[in-house]
């Protein structure tokens, strides 16, 4: 005996757009109280040149993850100098997820995050130093091994040098030997360095 389908009067829920779409109606929509809303906004603003400002600061508070995924799509797919900056500046939030989603987009976007690579590794702050090793991790760039290298020739803070090094050990060629072991001889007493130097230089490749 087939089986029938059986019919049901609950409603469909269509996640669909429900308002105009114009940048201007689509920044307004932003701060929309349906989330679905807010999404679709942040989805069409990818089309609106000037739209960065609006989703950075969206983003800063917005508490729903699915739309927070959004802003940071059309963030990246923007790519432009006011969304770089927006997410450096996340780089600076208390909040964990949000600092980890800003390096995620950032790494995405080597050709516009590269001019100031160097200057995050410089930061004041250790913190934003270390943030900016993690996004070397998987920043498609050419001069990471570089940036690594000056970071363990340079900064003089433990964990920023630790967490260069252990990148270094995958990342790294010869060229960084020397580097290697004068940070060896500069943090002589912190054991955990002594240890991923051995193992950073014991996986160096060929240049």
């Amino acid at each position: 005996m087939a089986l029938v389908k059986t019919q049901t009067d609950e409603p469909i829920t269509v996640d669909a757009r429900q308002a105009g779409r114009d940048c201007a109606s689509l920044m307004v929509q932003l701060a929309a109280s349906d989330p679905t809303a807010r999404r679709w906004a942040a989805r069409d603003l990818v089309d609106c040149p000037d739209a960065a400002p609006a989703l950075v600061a969206r983003l800063k508070q917005e508490a729903d993850v699915s739309v927070r995924e959004v802003i940071l799509t059309t963030l990246t797919s923007l790519g432009d100098a006011t969304a770089v900056a927006g997410l450096v500046d996340c780089l600076r939030s208390e909040e964990p997820a949000l600092r980890n989603e800003a390096i995620e987009a950032m790494q995405k976007l080597p050709d516009a995050v590269a001019p100031m690579m160097r200057g995050l590794l410089a930061d004041s702050d250790p913190d934003v130093r270390i943030f900016a090793v993690n996004i070397l991790e998987s920043l498609c760039h050419p001069e990471v091994e570089t940036w690594l290298i000056e970071v363990i020739d340079r900064d003089s803070h433990v964990n920023v040098c630790g967490t260069a090094v252990d990148l270094l050990g995958e990342v790294g060629t010869v060229s960084a030997r020397e580097s290697l072991l004068r940070l060896q001889v500069r943090f002589a007493d912190e054991p955990y360095i002594r240890f991923a130097t051995d193992l950073a230089l014991g996986r160096l490749r060929e240049a």
